[in-house]
């Protein structure tokens, strides 16, 4: 397991993370357990999760995810761990979170206070604005629209807040998540201008259907200020392992929760994930791993986030992280990409 430091934090992470998405729903607490102690048993040191998990959200199982990831933390070395966890944002309801989630200060407060509560800690190690607090496109969304733009806390407000958690030593580092180049260029200027904790990671998704992180900029501004990217949903909701094809209704996220994963329902979607599988296989790989190991060795990745319903997947998404793809298999997944650029963004 390769380790690579989460920006300018002077923390180290494992470059898998265990993304817990679906501990209280997908996954019972016991399954949750056996997970943990699996991924770390291989090497991972990081563990993802969020205030709103599991998904799809809902008032009944909201918290849930955190709370089987702190019963299990209460038993662990605390220091040998890093813990990330997210605040959610507004404008996708989810009314039950705070009477209506925003990143004002004082729901920063309340929301980081759940959290720690939650997982049974007194600090976590990279707290992450779930969404933008203003209006962007995302999860799906193509194309941008000024007129629905809102009313919104500044970008300055929200990282003061956030470094007011920081002083207090209840994080120890900021990130965001679905953001945009706009958007991390205005938190790094907020903490040039002011003096205040700079952002460490983007999480974002990224993987063989979406490469819009480096289409879109994104991949430039890592580059040049160090903020590494966290890639959520390196398989595509499944779509990258091939199951899809070979059983339409195979078990998992597209065919459990057909509105949650809306972003796939696109026409080039089962062509071009076809395609790569393909290719995997003519290479001598399964298609997860090909598709995860191309995350794992682009220059901007800081850690991969995988997830798994059972041990039998995880295991073989960790696996991926050995698997070191050639020159020229990535100049053939280029030209896939050429014919079928962003299918799923």
């Amino acid at each position: 397991m390769d380790f690579r430091p989460l920006g300018n934090s002077g923390i180290t992470v494992s470059s898998l993370c265990l993304g817990t998405m679906t501990f209280g729903q997908q996954n019972t607490e016991a399954e949750a357990h056996a997970q943990l102690d699996y991924a770390v048993a291989q090497g991972i040191n990081f563990i993802d999760t969020a205030e709103m998990y599991p998904v799809p959200p809902r008032a009944e199982t909201q918290g849930s995810t955190e709370r089987f990831v702190g019963s299990w933390l209460r038993r662990q070395a605390r220091d040998r761990l890093i813990i990330a966890t997210k605040i959610a944002g507004p404008a996708r309801g989810m009314g039950w979170i705070r009477g209506g989630p925003q990143i004002s200060a004082a729901q920063i407060q309340q929301a980081i206070d759940g959290s720690l509560a939650r997982l049974q800690t007194d600090y976590v190690d990279l707290y992450q604005i779930h969404w933008p607090e203003r209006y962007v496109p995302m999860f799906g969304e193509r194309y941008y629209r000024s007129d629905r733009r809102r009313e919104a806390e500044t970008i300055e407000a929200q990282l003061r807040a956030l470094a007011d958690l920081v002083q207090a030593g209840k994080i120890r580092a900021i990130g965001l998540s679905n953001e945009t180049p706009w958007g991390v260029m205005a938190f790094e200027q907020a903490a040039r201008d002011f003096g205040l904790p700079r952002v460490v990671s983007i999480q974002n998704a990224y993987h063989l259907l979406n490469r819009s992180f480096e289409t879109g900029g994104l991949a430039e501004i890592s580059h040049e200020t160090g903020i590494g990217l966290l890639a959520y949903s390196p398989l595509a909701f499944g779509w990258l392992t091939d199951k899809y094809r070979v059983e339409p209704k195979a078990k998992g996220r597209i065919t459990e929760f057909p509105g949650f994963g809306q972003r796939y329902h696109k026409p080039n979607v089962p062509v071009a994930a076809a395609a790569y599988a393909d290719l995997a296989r003519a290479r001598g790989f399964s298609p997860a791993q090909m598709a995860i190991a191309f995350v794992h060795q682009r220059p901007f990745t800081t850690s991969v986030i995988i997830g798994a319903t059972h041990l039998d997947q995880l295991a073989e998404n960790i696996a991926a992280a050995e698997l070191r793809l050639s020159d020229a298999v990535l100049a053939e997944i280029d030209a896939l990409d050429a014919r079928w650029p962003n299918p799923a963004p």
